[in-house]
């Protein structure tokens, strides 16, 4: 099923909803949508789950977001409560990934199991190597965008969270579904409300049953970031996918379901 629900603030969020068994819901990264769950709606609903994914506020066919105040947390609170869904795994890629954390956080009895895939982390502080890096990187994205030049800027982007490349087929489909986002480079996010005091201090209190995945071509901090998380949350589990970039599911999607589908399988109510 696919559709869309209206959120108490006027805003929306596109879904789907396929399949039978105990839910699992996808959070995508933030270049990109929930396409990017394309290679698992298969093999996860054959295994036995309800695959829910959706746009974030932002992004695809979502609502966008303005400087008023809103929140992923109460987004996701609130599509979970609109399908019935009491308890569902979440799976997050990047930004997906600070979201499920922020939600596990706030309210745990929402999640069943939490993956965390190349993850964002709420109050991570990085080192200083880590931003000279991101100077070097991302030499040239800000003043892209402040030339209008938006197509270059993404392509800057692109040579970051895709290292290994665009033009085979998983790149090709990185590329097009973050050109799709494109409007993100210049979205007013700045509404977002984020945790207080913020997740990076408070992994300690996690205690779904938790998967790390780490993507051996990610940037340094983000390395990191999956790191500090399998060592921060009580009893989590750690997996390195091997010839993956930041995408991981779309680069890796055999890798990434053998490593998730057997997680899922030895955890689920």
């Amino acid at each position: 099923m696919d559709g869309t629900i209206a959120l108490v603030d006027g805003g929306h969020l596109a879904f789907e909803d396929v399949g039978e068994g105990p839910a699992v819901v996808f959070l995508h990264p933030g270049l990109w949508d929930m396409r990017t769950w394309d290679p698992q709606i298969v093999p996860f609903t054959d295994a036995g789950y309800r695959v829910i994914r959706y746009d974030l506020r932002g992004y695809g066919q979502s609502s966008r977001t303005t400087a008023e105040p809103y929140s992923h947390v109460a987004d996701l609170c609130s599509l979970l409560d609109t399908l019935d869904v009491e308890q569902a795994a979440l799976i997050g890629c990047s930004m997906g990934g600070a979201v499920a954390i922020d939600t596990v956080l706030t309210a745990p009895t929402r999640a069943w199991a939490l993956v965390t895939v190349a993850a964002g982390l709420g109050g991570f502080e990085p080192t200083t190597e880590e931003e000279e890096w991101w100077e070097d990187a991302g030499a040239g994205i800000e003043e892209a965008v402040e030339a209008g030049e938006l197509v270059r800027a993404q392509d800057l982007r692109l040579a970051i969270w895709a290292p290994l490349g665009t033009e085979d087929a998983a790149g090709a489909t990185i590329r097009r579904i973050a050109f799709d986002n494109i409007h993100e480079l210049t979205m007013d996010e700045s509404g977002e409300i984020e945790l207080d005091p913020p997740p990076a201090h408070r992994l300690h209190e996690i205690d779904a049953p938790t998967l790390v995945l780490k993507a051996e071509h990610d940037p340094p901090d983000m390395r990191r970031i999956s790191d500090l998380i399998a060592a921060g949350v009580p009893g989590a589990r750690a997996r390195m996918i091997e010839g993956a970039d930041h995408v991981v599911n779309l680069r890796q999607p055999a890798a990434f379901d053998d490593a998730v589908l057997p997680f899922l399988d030895s955890v689920q109510p």
